[in-house]
């Protein structure tokens, strides 16, 4: 078993690190993109329950491969808040570093919603992230690559009450 050590207030813990799949001649984003589901309709039952074992988990930021809206063939590797569930897959929302309160009216009008969530140690750089609200998408477990870090639950909270409101 391969361990991966990180800090956490109150000490220094392991957790299980996940062996690479092995490759089938797909890259995984080649995979990922054949298998896409959709993005989720519906109201999503949103919960909060990080566990530091190296297994995505919703309250959880993960990176994986996000399809764009408009082309589910094509889109990028990009951190995602794990929400929730919804059967076999997990219910993420993506992350960006871009500001879009500098294009808020653009925003509104394709009916896109972001909150802030601040820095996190799933950006590398420290940038300012925000979430998108309004779009949840399923994602594999098995198409996680990485786990980023957890949302603190207050935060989580804010955007839970964000999605609510996004889906009314």
């Amino acid at each position: 078993m391969v361990l991966r050590w990180f800090r956490r207030r109150g000490g220094v813990f392991a957790r299980p690190v996940r062996p690479a799949p092995q490759p089938t001649g797909r890259t995984s984003v080649q995979a990922a993109r054949r298998a896409y589901p959709g993005d989720f309709a519906g109201i999503p039952q949103i919960s909060y329950s990080p566990h530091p074992d190296g297994l995505p988990d919703p309250g959880e930021v993960v990176w994986a491969w996000v399809p764009f809206e408009e082309d589910h063939s094509r889109g990028k590797d990009r951190p995602a808040l794990i929400i929730g569930r919804d059967g076999a897959f997990l219910l993420g929302l993506m992350l960006t570093s871009k500001d879009h309160d500098r294009d808020a009216e653009q925003e509104a009008r394709h009916h896109r919603s972001w909150l802030d969530v601040g820095i996190g140690g799933w950006d590398a750089q420290r940038r300012p992230s925000e979430v998108r609200l309004d779009r949840i998408l399923r994602l594999s477990p098995g198409e996680v690559r990485r786990e980023g870090a957890a949302l603190s639950r207050a935060m989580f909270d804010q955007v839970a009450a964000g999605v609510r409101s996004a889906r009314r």
